[in-house]
């Protein structure tokens, strides 16, 4: 091994002193978190990095990426890998990984949070008394059914796919999956139940949760003309990624009342622009959405532990890549 110290960059979103990634990168590399809020931030600031890591206030692109001059290993903090340029990255020898494992607990308790809250008329009831204490009843919520028997629908059965199902499971849910990428027989052993079709899952589904990767194949698949097919009343939940649902469509599918709710923890743009049509309506205490619509600041992922695990699983990753040692969760 050279003695030449290492440069890790932390490209965004991690701006603190760096305890978690000083305890295991410190006593071969110099760790720098640069703090950018946009790609052009990095310029000239990044080029030197023997590792990267890389969360989702930004992307990653050709323009940095061919400026890269020893970059031994990308790592997309989280999940989704949309952001990186990783085919790019391929043909010039760097690997890119992201961290598969390290929200799936939290994720999936979000989108279960998010379907008791509208079910159960929990976040109606707290903004229609909050704005008129009268009448203080159970009433004002419309009607409410049962959760027990009715249909989730999972685009994507993954490890957080999978723990949402399971969650809905033991509150009496009858679990439907659309994936044609999973293999035959998970189902099985699961005790959910498998479509061959995404309309299919949508024509059945009391509430829809999105749980897949945005790629080319999955953007905007929710889209105006998917809610339709939805049945009247239903529920939307998306905790995967902005780019996956077409938000437009959600604030005429709440006023003609095609969707009950929705709950909505990604966007495309985050922070979104303030003319953004969805937080126009969610805004505007004339609206449906004012009141059926639940925003979230990209946050169903958080828990202190699942913080940690990811920027400890990040720096573990850009440890092995700068030893030489195999690499895992390898994208590209």
């Amino acid at each position: 091994m050279s003695d030449r110290r290492f440069q890790v960059m932390i490209a965004d979103f991690i701006n603190d002193e760096l305890p978690i990634e000083q305890q295991i990168l410190g006593d071969i590399a110099d760790v720098v978190a640069l703090d950018a809020f946009s790609e052009a931030d990095l310029r000239g600031r990044i080029e030197q990095a023997d590792a990267i890591m890389l969360y989702h206030n930004l992307g990653m692109s050709r323009e940095t990426i061919e400026r890269l001059e020893r970059c031994k290993l990308i790592v997309r903090c989280g999940v989704g890998f949309d952001n990186v340029d990783h085919a790019l990255a391929r043909s010039r020898g760097i690997p890119v990984a992201n961290i598969p494992d390290y929200g799936t607990e939290e994720v999936a308790d979000s989108a279960i949070g998010m379907l008791l809250a509208m079910t159960r008329g929990i976040s109606l009831y707290n903004t229609l008394l909050r704005e008129q204490p009268d009448p203080w009843m159970y009433t004002t919520a419309g009607k409410l059914v049962r959760l027990r028997g009715q249909v989730l629908g999972l685009v994507g059965l993954g490890r957080i796919g999978t723990a949402t199902a399971l969650r809905a499971k033991a509150l009496g849910m009858q679990v439907v999956f659309y994936d044609p990428y999973k293999q035959d027989g998970y189902d099985k052993s699961l005790g959910v139940r498998r479509v061959e079709t995404l309309e299919e899952l949508l024509s059945q589904s009391f509430a829809l949760s999105i749980h897949t990767p945005l790629s080319p194949e999955t953007h905007h698949m929710i889209d105006a003309q998917a809610i339709a097919q939805m049945p009247m009343g239903s529920y939307l939940i998306n905790t995967a990624r902005g780019g996956v649902v077409d938000t437009d469509a959600i604030p005429d599918a709440l006023a003609s009342g095609q969707l009950a709710g929705a709950a909505i923890d990604v966007l495309v743009g985050e922070p979104p622009s303030a003319d953004n049509p969805l937080l126009q309506a969610w805004r505007d205490p004339q609206h449906p959405a004012y009141t059926r619509l639940i925003i979230n600041p990209h946050a169903a992922f958080y828990s202190e532990e699942g913080l940690g695990d990811m920027r400890s699983k990040g720096s573990q990753a850009c440890r092995r890549a700068l030893l030489g040692e195999p690499l895992r969760n390898i994208i590209n």
